[in-house]
C-alpha cells in the first residue's frame, strides 16, 4: 500500500485540556527538550518483529513506518475553562511543578478555545468559557471556523482530533444516529440526543480530519458518523482509553482462559479524585464508563463457549469519587477462580497508578497512528487501534477483541500490512510458514 510521507506539521486538536492532555502536551514538551522518554508510547518506545532474511529484524515502529516526528507536532484545543495549559496543569497537580517550570513558557502559550458543553450531558461540571450559538449545526461550523484557523495560524499541514473530553451521561443510539442525513437534520433542529463530543466529530469529519475518542461516550460509534467517516475517506476510532483497572483484565483475563481456568466472580473497585472522579461520581455519567468496562471480561472469556467454566461469572465495577488521591487513581480486584475438579482459588490485585501517566502516551500514539491511516488512504472504524480502548469501536456483525495481546498482533500486522512486510503470529512466524514439530 502507498502511504505519504509525514511531511510538514501535525496539528493534534484536543478537546478537553484537562489532566490527559496537559500531561500529554508537557510530556511532549519535556521529551523535545531531551529532560525525558516517552514512556509508555509504543509508536516511540516499541519495536515490531519483521520476518526478513536480512536486514534489521526488530526496527523501532517510529523507524519502521513514516510517522511524524515529535518536533513536528502542533498542539491546540478546546475546553470549558479559560486557564492555560500550564495554569491547567498545576491545578491537575499530575506533574511535579519543577517540571512545569522548565516548559512554562511552551505550555502558557497554549490557550484553549471555547468549547461545545451541554450541561444536561456533563452534570457535575460547570463550563464558564463556552460556545453560543442558536443551533447545534451553527456551533459544528463554529468549530470548523476554529480549525481552520488553528490550521492557518499554526501553519499546519495535516491535522488530527482525539477527544480527551469528560465522560457524557449515558445515551443509546436513536433514529437521530441512523444516517448522516437524520443526524443533520437533528443538529439543525436541536435534537437533545446529540452529544457535545458529536458535534466536534461531525466537524472533524465534514473537513476530512481523523478523530479518535478517548471516552465511553458513542461519539463516533453511530451509523451516521460512521457514513460520514466513508463519505469523506476518513479514519475513526474509540472508545474509551484502556488505561489502569481494565488494562490489569486484558493482561490478566486471556491467561486465564488460556489455562482454562474457571471464573465465579470479578469485583472490581476503584478511587480517583480528578475532574474524571468528579465527573464519574453522577450516576448518568458512571453508566457510560461502567457498560464500557462491563464487555471487556465476557467477551474475552466468553461464558457462551465454556458455560462450565465461566457460566456463572458475577462482574461488578465500582467507582469512587476521593478528592485526596487526585489522579493517582486505586483500584482493586478480588477475583475468584476455580481449577481441578472445582477447587476454589482467588487472586487479589491492588493497582496504585497514575490515570493521567498511563493515558497521555495512549493518545500520542492515536493522534500518530491516525494521522498515519488518513496519509495512508484508510477510512471508517480502524479496527487495528483496539489495542488502546476498553471499548473497541468494530463492524457491525463482528465482536470486539479484547484480548490485548491479540490486538497487539493485529496492530503490528496492520503497520507491516501498510509496509508491504509478511504477516506474522504472535510468535513471530509468518503465516505461510507456520508448521507443527515434534
Amino acid at each position: 500500500m502507498e502511504v505519504k510521507e509525514a511531511t510538514g506539521r501535525l496539528g493534534v486538536l484536543i478537546p478537553g485540556l484537562g489532566a490527559v492532555a496537559t500531561t500529554l502536551i508537557a510530556g511532549v514538551e519535556a521529551v523535545k527538550k531531551g529532560i525525558a522518554q516517552p514512556i509508555g508510547s509504543l509508536t516511540q518506545m516499541g519495536n515490531i518483529h519483521l520476518n526478513r532474511k536480512k536486514g534489521n529484524n526488530y526496527p523501532k515502529i517510529k523507524d519502521f513506518v513514516p510517522l511524524a516526528s515529535l518536533e513536528d507536532i502542533v498542539f491546540g484545543g478546546w475546553d470549558v475553562y479559560e486557564d492555560n495549559v500550564y495554569t491547567a496543569a498545576s491545578r491537575a497537580k499530575v506533574l511535579e511543578q519543577h517540571t512545569l517550570e522548565t516548559l512554562r513558557p511552551q505550555l502558557e502559550a497554549l490557550k484553549p478555545m471555547k468549547a461545545v458543553f451541554d450541561k444536561s450531558y456533563i452534570k457535575n461540571l460547570d463550563g464558564t468559557h463556552v460556545k453560543e450559538a442558536a443551533t447545534k449545526y451553527a456551533l459544528a461550523e463554529a468549530l470548523m471556523e476554529d480549525i481552520s484557523q488553528f490550521q492557518e495560524t499554526r501553519d499546519c499541514d495535516r491535522l488530527v482530533i482525539v477527544w480527551c473530553g469528560s465522560t457524557e451521561k449515558y445515551i443509546e443510539a436513536g433514529d437521530v444516529h441512523e444516517s448522516l442525513s437524520a443526524f443533520e437534520k437533528g443538529l439543525r433542529e436541536n435534537d437533545p440526543r446529540i452529544a457535545p463530543s458529536m458535534i466536534y466529530a461531525y466537524a472533524a469529519l465534514k473537513m476530512g480530519i481523523p478523530f479518535l475518542n478517548g471516552a465511553p461516550n458513542l461519539t463516533v460509534d453511530i451509523p451516521a458518523l460512521t457514513e460520514l467517516a466513508k463519505q469523506t475517506e476518513t479514519p475513526i476510532g474509540g472508545k474509551d482509553f484502556k488505561t489502569g483497572q481494565t488494562l490489569m483484565k486484558t493482561i490478566l483475563a486471556p491467561g486465564l482462559q488460556a489455562r482454562a481456568l474457571g471464573v465465579k466472580g470479578w469485583f472490581s473497585t476503584n478511587i480517583l479524585g480528578n475532574r474524571d472522579g468528579y465527573v464519574l461520581d453522577e450516576p448518568d455519567n458512571f453508566k457510560t464508563k461502567e457498560v464500557s468496562k462491563l464487555s471487556v471480561l465476557e467477551d474475552i472469556l466468553r461464558p457462551d463457549l465454556s458455560p462450565e467454566l465461566y457460566g456463572e461469572l458475577y462482574h461488578k465495577i465500582r467507582i469512587n469519587y476521593y478528592p485526596p488521591h487526585g489522579d493517582n487513581k486505586e483500584s482493586w480486584d478480588n477475583i475468584d477462580i476455580f481449577g481441578w475438579l472445582g477447587y476454589s482459588m482467588q487472586i487479589k490485585i491492588n493497582f496504585l497508578c497514575r490515570d493521567s501517566i498511563l493515558a497521555a502516551p495512549l493518545v500520542l500514539d492515536l493522534a500518530l497512528f491516525g494521522d498515519l491511516a488518513k496519509r495512508a488512504g484508510l477510512s471508517g472504524i480502524q479496527e487495528w487501534l483496539s489495542f488502546y480502548f476498553k471499548s473497541p469501536q468494530h463492524a457491525p456483525g463482528f465482536r470486539p477483541e479484547h484480548d490485548i495481546f491479540k490486538q497487539l498482533t493485529v496492530l503490528q500486522n496492520a503497520l507491516r500490512k501498510l509496509m508491504g512486510e509478511e504477516l506474522v503470529n504472535p510468535e513471530g512466524l509468518a503465516f505461510a510458514e507456520e508448521e507443527i514439530t515434534a
